[in-house]
This record gives structure tokens, C-alpha cells and sequence, in this order.
């Protein structure tokens, strides 16, 4: 596979997940700078997510097998709003699931996601961050992190 088949095949099954839970859910970081044209190579996704407590096992569930997650790390980042990850097995593409704080920003910003392919041969459609919201994102991890910037940093 190549890389974008590799992103498509971990990002779907977490998209999956999300919408058979009612998660609303969009991409970000990267991929999604990327996708609206500032390339950039990656081996892992960040997705943010309005997982809640009440869901964690159920989506848990769908992950048996094929992805290393930590239920722990879970509830913590839904706890603590912040975020865990998800490792594919198959194609070692790493998943960093971000959960939403909801503040107006992050709930203006699932609302202007909207939904695009992913993908090669193996395509995804799922909910991506408009160009500006990738940019603003990337802005504030810029001042989260002392206005240093290492290359690393997400939405």
C-alpha cells in the first residue's frame, strides 16, 4: 500500500466507529493541511472527536483485534480534554484522537468540516477541517507551545 491507502485504511474504521456512536468527528492537523494544499508527510491522523464517557465502551469495542488502544488513556483524555491515540496494526499508522473542548471556536469549527475522499485505491469519506481552521489550529498550538515551533504540534 502506499502512504495514502495506509491513512485510508486506519481512518476509516475509526470514522466508522465514531458515526455508529453518533460521535461527530472531523479531521485536522496534517492530513488536512495537506489536503488543501500545504503537503506534508505523515504516519498519523489527528481526528477531533466529541467522544463522550458514556460511549468509551462501545467504542472500545470496535477496535478489538486490529488496533492497539489504551481504555485508560481514553477516559483520561476525555476527562482532562485532551487526547489518546490509536495505533493500526495492519499498517502501523498511528490515529491521535483529539477530544473537543467545546468552545465556540471548536463547535464553529465541526460545523464547517465537511465531508471529502481520502485516499488512493482505498478511500475514506470523512469530515475534514476547512483550510483557515487548520491554520488558526495550527496558530494556537504555536502559542500553546511558547511560540517555539519543533515540527511536531497538532489541532
Amino acid at each position: 500500500m502506499n502512504p495514502q491507502d495506509d491513512l485510508a485504511a486506519a481512518l476509516a474504521p475509526v470514522s466508522m466507529a465514531f458515526s455508529k456512536l453518533g460521535v461527530r468527528h472531523y479531521v485536522g492537523g496534517s492530513v488536512a493541511s495537506s489536503f488543501h494544499g500545504a503537503a506534508r508527510s505523515t504516519i498519523n491522523v489527528d481526528v477531533v472527536a466529541e467522544l463522550t464517557e458514556e460511549a468509551v465502551a462501545e467504542f472500545l469495542k470496535c477496535f478489538q483485534g486490529d488496533f492497539y488502544v489504551s481504555e485508560v488513556a481514553v477516559r483520561d483524555a476525555i476527562r482532562r480534554k485532551s487526547c489518546f491515540n490509536l495505533i493500526h496494526f495492519a499498517t502501523s499508522f498511528k490515529v491521535d484522537v483529539f477530544i473537543s473542548q467545546g468552545r465556540p471556536f471548536d463547535v464553529s469549527a465541526m460545523q464547517r468540516a465537511t465531508i471529502e475522499q481520502l485516499g488512493d485505491r482505498q478511500v475514506v469519506k470523512i469530515a475534514v477541517a476547512t483550510a483557515e481552521d487548520a491554520i488558526i489550529s495550527k496558530l494556537e498550538w504555536y502559542r500553546k507551545t511558547n511560540e517555539t515551533w519543533d515540527g511536531s504540534g497538532t489541532t
